[in-house]
């Protein structure tokens, strides 16, 4: 039992009150450099070069991975949370188990015979790994409180949203359906166009002709940018908030 309890302070970021244990500072570097092999191994000239690299590469994170994961479900009974005759069993079946269990996934769909869209799926899964990372912060909680709190101011910027692509869709259905019936010919055509604009992305392969079609245009972009703005600002009132009560609940402790 004592050699328990020393591998769940090392192994379990929830039971240490702060900080990060050396084993999971281990962890997250790890996690960090397997992605970023992961980034560079969709190239496929640098896959050309070094195959050995990559091979051993993913074999290594394969193992230190698999046995992290055994020593998590070892030490989870000792988890308030997963205490009990089936603890372990409900652990495999919480969020971050799962989330370790599709960080392994790849190494299987890559070691066998898999066609060229499940070796992509494979290798984006690879790079998914830092989602991982968020075992070992509370900046995922914070996150998770921000959107709480700021529910249904952030709810109703997207009926806003939802508004103004449906009235901008409309309205570019109705001036460019003539000139350009094979971009505008539709609502739903127009649709991708105002997506482009609202959004500040206007990627240019669709683009008014009409005079009056470039003036809504000009409206659109120009509420676009305070659509984006709206639930920027709303989240960031709410993040401000979630770091004073955390300050806050530091000082009276």
């Amino acid at each position: 039992m004592h050699i328990r309890a020393w591998l769940h302070q090392a192994v379990d970021p929830s039971a240490r009150a702060q900080g990060v244990s050396l084993f999971n500072l281990v962890i997250c570097g790890l996690i960090l450099i397997a992605v970023l092999i992961a980034v560079l191994e969709t190239e496929q000239t640098l896959v050309d070069q070094f195959p050995v690299f990559f091979y051993l590469a993913e074999w290594l994170f394969f193992i230190v991975f698999a046995a992290e994961f055994c020593l998590r479900v070892y030490v989870a009974p000792l988890n308030p949370l997963f205490t009990g005759r089936f603890g372990r069993i409900r652990y495999l079946f919480s969020l971050w188990a799962l989330i370790d269990l599709l960080a392994l996934l790849p190494f299987l769909l890559t070691g066998t015979d898999v066609t060229a869209y499940y070796l992509r799926l494979a290798r984006l899964l690879r790079v998914l790994r830092i989602a991982r990372l968020g075992r070992f912060t509370h900046a995922w909680a914070m996150l998770g409180g921000a959107f709480h709190a700021r529910r249904y101011e952030l709810l109703i910027s997207a009926l806003i949203a939802l508004l103004l692509l449906l009235v901008s869709s409309t309205f570019l259905y109705l001036l460019e359906a003539e000139g350009q019936p094979d971009a505008f010919g539709s609502v739903p055509r127009a649709l991708w166009w105002s997506v482009a604009t609202l959004t500040t992305v206007g990627y240019g392969d669709v683009t008014p002709l009409t005079a009056a079609g470039k003036f809504f245009a000009g409206i659109t972009a120009v509420a676009g940018i305070g659509l984006v703005a709206m639930p920027t600002g709303i989240l960031a009132a709410a993040f401000s908030d979630a770091f004073q009560k955390q300050r806050g609940e530091k000082q009276g402790g």
